[in-house]
């Protein structure tokens, strides 16, 4: 894996970290080349960015063997069994405590300002850095979060030897590392530019997202909701931004679930442009281990059309216009829901679908139809252009170049969200936006 830059790599890491949306979460970068990164991930997150200047406190004798870290704040953290091992005196240790002490202070000048740091008590904590190599540094900024108050600490980089989660405990709640290679040798190996992120790019990015916060907008409600399909309770998550003009249910496919990383950042996406998302799992707990029903098209467009039903029996949503997104065997389950006469969708999304298993029924479907494959996942898209010819209502396919199957290819999801949304808005709110 390889990545074109660090705005890149936050891209690509922000698709992962989604379920932390949300989490009362703040996002800190190490400066310098952790902040690009950071960005990225605060943005698509909808969460606070903040630096995190910490220094490593070295063994005398051997600097690269952290024996504690400082941060802001007098935040202090000291391994008493490595300071005895290595036989560090407590003048040694002031020593080194005092020198790093004036660089951290400098830098924290440099990079903060006069700017506050955002609180961490109580809060969970998104430590972000470029990549790791040795770790010390990644693992001293967790202990410092920690020692300012933080309920859970994850650490996200994008690329690190393999062996690092393990390493990082238990300093990290959670590490999130996209790649961990057997050959690593050094961060930039992994990155087609890899240029020294400057002081100014810091300051800059602090203070676009200072200015410009993610999402400034928070939803009149974003909350867990048990969804009556029929006799049975679904699990969702029903998000719904203020004055929303209509709401995309997804219809999850290949046994995954409403935590599905892929299928939350556009529901994120579509969140920010104000439409309403309902993340729905089309299986019961007690269904979920019989893999037959995941096939069961029929059984799930039942269940899609009883959530839709369910959304109608909440006051403000009962004149709003309905979406459906479907991917995989999800997209079959609604076209096959939209072919129903009295179907209750206004437009339909299809992310790497499987529109063949909605077979004759496809005729029937007379909502709007956007079909999303990417260009390299050979079979289902031969599969979509097929279906869509078999469609009578308004289409279209779009083919996301170079994107296999799960579209996790760099820059892939983000166009299947840009997409998806235009043709949400068009066809739920009405705005006049073209798709591709």
């Amino acid at each position: 894996m390889r990545f074109a830059d660090r705005t890149d790599a936050g891209r690509r890491l922000a698709e992962v970290l989604q379920p932390l949306a949300g989490h009362d979460l703040v996002v800190l970068g190490l400066p310098r080349g952790g902040v690009p990164v950071a960005y990225e991930i605060a943005q698509a997150l909808g969460a606070p960015l903040d630096v995190i200047v910490v220094r490593k406190l070295g063994v005398p004798r051997q600097p690269e063997l952290a024996m504690g870290a400082i941060g802001e704040g007098g935040a202090r953290v000291v391994d008493d069994e490595v300071v005895r091992r290595a036989g560090v005196t407590p003048q040694e240790l002031a020593d080194v405590e005092r020198r790093e002490r004036v660089e951290l202070e400098r830098r924290t000048a440099r990079f903060r300002g006069a700017r506050t740091a955002i609180p961490l008590v109580g809060r969970t904590v998104l430590v972000v850095d470029d990549g790791i190599a040795t770790g010390s540094t990644a693992r001293a900024a967790c202990r410092v979060a920690r020692a300012r108050g933080a309920s859970a600490v994850v650490l996200a980089v994008p690329v690190g030897p393999a062996g690092v989660a393990r390493r990082m405990q238990p300093d990290a709640d959670r590490v999130v590392c996209l790649h961990t290679p057997a050959d690593f040798f050094a961060l930039q190996q992994f990155y087609d530019d890899f240029t020294q992120t400057s002081d100014e790019q810091v300051l800059d990015l602090l203070r676009r997202a200072g200015e410009h916060p993610a999402r400034p907008d928070v939803p009149r409600l974003d909350e867990e909701v048990n969804v009556r399909a029929g006799q049975v309770g679904l699990g969702g998550h029903l998000t719904l931004p203020e004055g929303a003009p209509g709401v995309v249910v997804f219809a999850h496919g290949s046994g995954s679930s409403r935590h599905s990383p892929r299928n939350r950042y556009v529901a994120s996406a579509l969140n920010e442009a104000g439409l309403g998302t309902l993340l729905l799992d089309l299986l019961s707990l007690d269904e979920e281990p019989d893999r037959s029903r995941v096939f069961d098209i029929e059984l799930l467009a039942r269940r899609l059309r009883g959530a839709t039903a369910w959304l109608r029996t909440l006051d403000e949503l009962r004149h709003t216009r309905v979406g459906w997104f479907g991917a995989s065997t999800g997209a079959a389950a609604a076209l096959w829901a939209a072919a129903e006469p009295d179907a209750d969708v206004a437009a339909v999304v299809s992310r790497g679908g499987r529109p063949d298993l909605a077979g004759p029924r496809l005729s029937l479907v007379r909502a709007p139809t956007l079909l999303v494959v990417g260009g390299d996942d050979d079979v289902v898209l031969e599969l979509n252009r097929r279906a869509q010819a078999r469609l009578r209502c308004e289409s279209r396919l779009h083919v996301v170049p170079s994107a296999t199957h799960l579209f996790e290819e760099p820059g892939a999801l983000e166009q299947v969200a840009d997409v998806a949304t235009a043709w949400f808005r068009t066809h739920l709110a009405g705005a006049a936006q073209a798709v591709d």
